[in-house]
């Protein structure tokens, strides 16, 4: 493969055998010419090259970075920072366990040779600051000051964190969660100062390869610890955090400053080329391929052979493990591979489909050497194939003769049982003759089952078809392969299967793979094949669990903060039915309100279940956010196109808006005629000052561009298809009076169970001022960002029924037992109806 070559540097390599006095100078410039078709043309002479070129290796390549950010720190880091955080629960968890631990170890070292402890203490005392300053004066000599420095800030920033962890912790929150990490003595701390900026040293420096170093500080580091447990003044559990926030301070400041780049340079190798015998000419850098450094190689000799050279650096191999874990995790594949590969059992994949694809008579290119490159890198010498990636390819030049090859690539592969597992348009070159090639070899495996010899045809279907369409990459198939075995991908032919590029293009075309499987079922019509569940779980599976997790941890210290008994004691039950009634009916008006601002016909039934599902939803959101995602969903899936659904979406609640602001406008200046009311809520008057001041604060933020144009661009892409919509609907007079019929009844049913709730503790209010302040509890709880308005909502409706008049124990009751009915009793059956519509595919 050919790229296109970049702005570089040259590094010339010192051929073997040749002094390095007699190195030729090279330019750092050169051109090169693109193939017209398949294949490339012949490259005009370059340095290097020709009979009369001087046979002197060189590089040219970008400048690669003083430093880097490594992955593995990245994740060391994280998992140092969850070790804290699990010891923290573990204290509070297992207390038992670990005071029965701390006694065990206290009585142990009682039975020490008090002489053997008294010289622990005494090297450890000594030893855990002398090592460290004895390794940074070797450094030093050494001529490794950046690497000490980087040691030095980790040292420091533990230094500070742990003093103000420690003075913190213990004189602001005593009994805190820190603090019990000091069990074992009074004069504890739950963290130490004198072993926490050692271990972040440590860890910073990276002393890998010194073992004797190593060595000597961690004993120190133990002693140090055993000398605190003798003495009480640390704890098994405090020295374990200790470590684990160490380790997290160094393995931060690693990230954060970053490492010097271990990356061998193109040099290197060069130099290892050399020694496989391969005699490089000149090299230069192509672009990476997923983080993989690849270098086209001109060797010595009459021909010039060209090589594609692909460097397997050592600190990527941790690159994207988040993403294969999940993969892992989550797919039924049954596939060999591992989250985490080691440099070499990477190097020994690859060269082994290498080899095997090239026994099997696959066109391949063929390798011819792997070799280490120091300890960081290694790397696989293969012939270069002397054409284009399918991605490169214009559409014109992706002949019938092509396609039809690229599957008899596939079926031998096949027959030798080799999944590709990456058959993406960079896995596919087309040669100066029109002939297929795979390459990219480095996810392959041998010996594949079943299952990924289909997933191999579902994605090289799926990539075909992003090229040159559905029906002509079936075609093609279905002439090499036969209709029988394309129907076995017609169950793989979704997402998850496909790799992470391939999914990315479908978001452009939505359909195609639909239009795949018609394609197939059109050679087979009769063929049935069993579907294929890829998923150990789906990620709304996870969503549920939280969601049901979250709301145990919510629902269970609410009850329990609630008298029961005192509330069935006094409670008149026949205004608790009438309040009940009232909260059952607000999810039918629910069901009306969406269903009469939607033109397309919905079921009454399963809208209904919608808005119960919802009730169990808005326990992990605001509520102002649930109602509409789920709505917006339950649209999509009933047939109602993604633009109008959240049209319709938004209708509803732009005209549940602007019902209630007329609502609280209207029963506000009633409520301030009243002259009960007067005297107890805030009379009309005031309300009007409020609007007035709301209008003028409106008015000043238009008045400046900034925020007019940011306003403006919000509630365009909020109510962008709300005109239009409601257009639709008000050509339907039974729709209209639907959806407004709904919407007045939402209001009427929650303020029928506030009064209820309120009557059935024996307190009574005038009914335009229950709507009023049901009104403001409402709009704050919209505005709240807590799940389902969760505090904002009883706060408000609390104060505003003890203003009105109300008793605050009255207030109290009757708010715990309206939130009881319309908040936290449907949770149960809303999560009931949010698993049966995620089963019928609904939501």
């Amino acid at each position: 493969m050919t790229a296109a070559r970049d702005h570089a540097v040259t590094r010339p390599v010192a051929s073997p055998g040749r002094p390095a006095g007699e190195e030729s100078q090279v330019h750092a410039e050169e051109s090169a010419q693109r193939p017209a078709a398949c294949g490339p043309q012949t490259d005009a002479a370059a340095p290097g090259e020709g009979p009369h070129a001087a046979a002197v290796p060189f590089v040219q390549e970008p400048s690669q970075p003083q430093r880097i950010r490594r992955p593995a720190d990245a994740f060391k880091f994280a998992g140092s920072v969850a070790g804290v955080v699990g010891m923290l629960l573990l204290v509070n968890v297992a207390q038992g366990t670990t005071q029965g631990l701390q006694t065990d170890i206290q009585e142990g070292t009682r039975l020490a040779p008090h002489l053997l402890l008294s010289l622990a203490t005494l090297i450890s005392s000594f030893g855990v600051l002398a090592v460290p300053v004895a390794f940074a004066v070797d450094r030093l000599i050494r001529r490794d000051g950046l690497r000490l420095a980087v040691g030095l800030l980790a040292a420091v920033l533990a230094f500070a964190l742990t003093v103000v962890l420690d003075g913190w912790e213990i004189s602001a929150a005593p009994g805190g969660v820190l603090d019990s990490l000091i069990w074992g003595g009074t004069h504890t701390v739950p963290l130490h100062t004198d072993i926490t900026p050692v271990i972040a040293f440590v860890t910073a420096v990276r002393m890998t390869g010194r073992p004797r170093w190593q060595a000597a500080i961690w004993t120190m580091i133990a002693l140090a610890a055993l000398t605190g447990l003798t003495a009480q003044y640390a704890s098994v559990t405090a020295l374990v955090a200790t470590y684990f926030l160490g380790r997290a301070i160094g393995y931060g400041t690693l990230y954060a400053v970053g490492t010097p780049n271990p990356r061998p340079p193109g040099t290197a190798v060069m130099a290892a080329l050399s020694r496989l015998g391969l005699q490089p000419v000149r090299a230069h850098r192509l672009p990476d391929l997923d983080e993989v450094r690849r270098y086209e190689v001109t060797t010595a000799g009459p021909q010039g052979r060209r090589l594609e050279v692909i460097v397997l650096d050592r600190d990527q191999q941790t690159a994207g493990l988040l993403y294969r874990v999940w993969r892992l995790v989550r797919l039924r594949d049954r596939s060999t591979r591992r989250a985490v590969r080691s440099l070499r059992r990477s190097l020994e994949q690859e060269s082994l489909m290498a080899y095997a694809l090239h026994a099997a008579g696959v066109r391949t290119p063929r390798l011819l050497g792997t070799s280490e490159v120091g300890t960081e890198a290694a790397l696989l010498a293969y012939e270069q194939v002397p054409g284009r990636t399918l991605a490169e390819l214009d559409d014109a030049e992706i002949s019938d003769a092509f396609l039809t090859d690229i599957w008899r690539q596939l079926q031998v592969m096949q027959r030798a049982r080799l999944a590709h597992r990456r058959l993406e348009p960079q896995a596919i070159v087309c040669d100066a003759a029109g002939a297929a090639w795979i390459v990219d070899l480095r996810a392959g495996e041998t010996a594949a089952n079943d299952l990924l010899l289909r997933l191999d045809l579902a994605q090289l279907l799926t990539t075909l078809a992003l090229r040159v369409g559905a029906e002509r990459a079936v075609r093609s198939a279905a002439r090499v392969l036969g209709a029988q075995a394309l129907a076995t991908a017609v169950p793989l032919l979704q997402p998850v299967a496909l790799h992470r590029g391939t999914r990315a293009a479908l978001r452009q075309d939505r359909e195609l793979l639909t239009r795949i499987r018609e394609q197939i079922v059109r050679l087979e019509p009769e063929i049935e094949v069993a579907p294929v569940n890829l998923e150990r779980f789906r990620p709304r599976t996870i969503v549920s669990i939280v969601a049901l997790t979250i709301a145990a941890y919510i629902v269970f210290p609410q009850l329990s903060n609630v008298d029961i008994g005192g509330l069935v004691a006094r409670a008149q039950w026949w205004w608790v039915a009438v309040a009940a009634a009232g909260a059952a009916a607000t999810y039918l008006a629910a069901a009306w309100m969406l269903m009469g601002f939607v033109p397309e016909r919905l079921p009454l039934g399963r809208t209904l279940l919608v808005q119960l599902a919802a009730s169990f939803v808005k326990l992990v959101a605001p509520a102002a956010v649930t109602g509409v995602a789920l709505n917006t969903r339950y649209l999509q899936r009933a047939g109602v196109r993604p633009g109008p659904a959240v049209a319709s979406v938004s209708a509803s609640q732009l005209v549940g808006l602007a019902v209630h602001v007329l609502l609280l406008v209207l029963f506000g200046f009633i409520t301030g005629s009243s002259a009960h009311a007067t005297e107890n809520l805030a009379p009309s008057p005031v309300i009007v000052i409020v609007l007035l001041a709301v209008a003028v604060t409106a008015g000043v933020a238009a008045a400046i561009p900034a925020v007019r144009r940011m306003a403006v661009r919000r509630l365009r892409s909020m109510f962008s298809g709300v005109v239009p919509r409601l257009a639709d609907v008000v050509q339907s007079p039974r729709k209209l009076a639907t959806g407004f019929g709904g919407t007045l009844l939402l209001t009427v049913g929650f303020v029928v169970c506030l009064d209820a709730s309120i009557r059935a503790f024996g307190g009574e209010l005038e009914w335009s001022a229950v709507m009023v302040v049901f009104l403001t509890g409402n709009a704050l709880g919209s505005a709240a960002p807590t799940p389902g308005g969760l505090g904002a909502v009883e706060g408000a409706l609390s104060v505003g029924l003890t203003i009105s008049g109300l008793p605050a124990e009255t207030a109290t009751s009757a708010v715990l037992l309206f939130r009881l009915l319309t908040f936290w009793l449907p949770v149960l059956p809303g999560w009931a109806a949010f698993a049966y519509l995620q089963r019928k595919e609904a939501i």
